[in-house]
């Protein structure tokens, strides 16, 4: 009996294949239910972001016997049938509580020392947690990963610096305009991710910001907090040419914007150039509009290399966390020895 964790991420998938292992929040309920239902897992938590796709489970069975069924569960849920060697990790105790740790704590996300990762680790948790799919350990152990966060935030300098998805593809827009203060954006999406995006490019001093959301409320709340304006989700069209940046984070199942949708735009915007930021997964934006004149597109994993400068900087402060973690662990895998003695 013990806690595994299994998944991919921005490490061993590109985001061409972790949107197609990817969760929508409404499907995760019914697949907690259905792999609780194989005896596989006892217990169960499913983190689907831009970055990772995982599963944690407490588990009877042996790692050995446990891994390839999960493996097999989460392909068949997902209907992929294509290889998956060196795509998709596992980990058993005390690895996968050390991993749990890491995650929570921003030590394994793209941008080092992130903390957006654990507000979706939490919505993860919660929304396992309000379907009854945790109990006694996953409990313990998403818990105390949150008190590590919290620990590794306040007693290391791994955050220093450190900045948000949605900061780094506000970063990627700088470079290629210079200044943000004449330029018009377009958020598309009224989520978490585009809020901060949102945020960020106004404190850089954007010019104009729209915003447009399937839930029109949602997008007049957001626009109004930031002295921005709402579009209808289905009229943003009408508004599209004085806009220079997209940043597109929606929960769409397909594109929402496409080649044959964009191309008649860029003629009524007279060819000026447009950034066009997806950091969506799946994918909001199909990848052939970067064969139109003038339009520069860059997806979630082409922001890897500006998170990486940022990498090289608190490089020094991930042995502090890594012993703070094995140390965490070892008292959790103690208590829990102790209650069951």
């Amino acid at each position: 009996m013990a806690i595994i964790v299994l998944g991919l991420n921005h490490q061993t998938a590109p985001v061409t294949v972790r949107e197609k292992f990817a969760f929508a929040d409404a499907a995760i309920p019914a697949t907690l239910d259905r792999l609780r239902q194989t005896g596989l897992a006892q217990e169960a938590v499913i983190l689907s972001t831009c970055n990772r796709v995982e599963i944690y489970v407490f588990t009877p069975a042996l790692a050995e016997t446990a891994v390839p069924l999960l493996r097999h569960f989460l392909c068949d849920s997902r209907d992929y049938r294509e290889p998956v060697d060196g795509i998709i990790y596992s980990r058993a105790e005390p690895q996968s509580l050390e991993h749990l740790f890491r995650v929570a704590s921003g030590l394994d996300s793209m941008v080092l020392g992130e903390t957006e990762i654990l507000g979706q680790l939490k919505h993860a948790y919660d929304l396992a947690l309000q379907h009854k799919a945790t109990g006694r350990y996953l409990n313990q152990a998403f818990q105390k990963a949150f008190n590590v966060a919290k620990l590794i935030r306040t007693d290391t300098n791994i955050q220093r610096g450190a900045i948000s998805v949605a900061n780094v593809a506000v970063e990627l827009a700088e470079r290629i305009f210079q200044s943000l203060t004449d330029r018009c954006v377009l958020v598309m999406g009224a989520g978490d991710t585009s809020e901060k995006a949102a945020r960020a490019l106004m404190s850089r001093g954007a010019g104009q910001l729209l915003v447009c959301n399937r839930t029109y409320d949602r997008a007049v709340a957001l626009a109004t907090d930031l002295g921005g304006r709402a579009l209808s989700f289905f009229q943003w069209e009408r508004e599209f040419a004085p806009v220079d940046i997209v940043i597109s984070s929606t929960a769409a199942p397909d594109y929402v914007l496409d080649r044959a949708r964009l191309e008649p735009l860029m003629k009524l915007r007279q060819h000026r150039p447009l950034l066009l930021i997806d950091i969506a997964v799946p994918r909001d934006i199909e990848p052939e509009v970067n064969f139109l004149e003038n339009v520069y597109l860059y997806n979630i994993d082409d922001l890897k290399a500006i998170a990486d400068d940022y990498l090289k900087n608190r490089q020094a402060e991930i042995k502090k966390c890594e012993t703070i973690i094995g140390e965490k662990v070892k008292a959790l895998l103690a208590g829990r020895a102790r209650t069951m003695a």
